[in-house]
């Protein structure tokens, strides 16, 4: 039997999944790649079974690794992008906050995409039409809610529009701090959070087109119907870049005000 994009991609990133969580703990040799970023031998196995599982059944599509890089026709139309651990920082210091991502590309759109929670033993999906949450071999529709006021932030670098823009200050505007609470969670499994309705919204800097460690996250929640932009609200991979997700339309609306007095106020 034939397995299905959604089928694969769920079975991709459970693979990686298996690794992270069989390698936690470990004492890892950190392999420097460039500025602060490095990996460890966890990326790199789970990577690996991750591209193992794709290549046996669709062995003509190409692969965009995390580690590896591009493998595979340099004209496939159809491209999976894998992040075989996302939130290595991390997972290098004892902490279970982490996500194993893998999405297809075909064309200029995702249309199939996972993410595996290594420790919760979740897997988030979407097959482009709904998104779902499996535990133990149970789907649940994912349903986005503002009702927690939680916002995620992401303030790791690259910040391709500072000094204009900067996260941090969106935490020291008083709209902010009246409407919404902060957290900072160095993984995109927080994206996939905001799908879930555990996070009301979720805020990045960077140009994330093509973005291995997004492009899952941001197939999820667009869903599960959430409100998806780039920082100006302009429609995501164009303008300033960036990206904001909301579980509704008053969260994102509250959100981009702040945002643009944050841009004011850096020049």
């Amino acid at each position: 039997m034939v397995i299905t994009d959604e089928e694969l991609a769920r079975t991709a990133a459970q693979a990686g999944a298996d690794v992270v969580r069989a390698m936690y703990g470990a004492s890892m040799t950190r392999v420097r790649k460039s500025g602060d970023d490095f990996a460890t031998a966890a990326d790199i196995d789970a990577e690996k079974a991750i591209v193992e599982v794709i290549r046996a059944a669709r062995p003509h599509d190409a692969v965009v690794g995390e580690e590896s890089g591009r493998t595979g026709s340099a004209g496939a139309e159809r491209v999976w992008l894998v992040d075989p651990l996302c939130g290595t920082l991390n997972y290098a210091t004892g902490g279970m906050l982490v996500a194993v991502n893998v999405a297809l590309r075909e064309g200029p759109e995702v249309i199939v995409a996972a993410c595996a929670d290594p420790f919760s033993g979740e897997v988030f999906w979407t097959g482009g039409e709904h998104a779902y949450v499996r535990r133990d071999g149970v789907d649940q529709a994912l349903a986005p809610s503002a009702e927690s006021r939680l916002v995620d932030l992401n303030l790791d670098p690259p910040f391709p529009n500072q000094p204009g823009f900067r996260a941090v200050r969106v935490l020291a505007d008083p709209g902010f701090a009246a409407r919404f609470r902060p957290r900072v969670v160095s993984t995109t499994l927080a994206v996939t959070w905001v799908a879930a309705g555990r996070r009301a919204a979720y805020l990045t800097d960077g140009h994330l087109r093509d973005s291995v460690h997004f492009a899952a996250g941001i197939a999820l929640c667009r869903a599960a119907g959430c409100v998806v932009t780039g920082l100006r609200g302009e429609p995501a991979h164009t303008g300033a870049g960036g990206l904001v997700v909301a579980a509704d339309q008053p969260t994102h609306a509250a959100l981009l005000e702040i945002i643009a007095g944050g841009f004011t106020s850096g020049g």
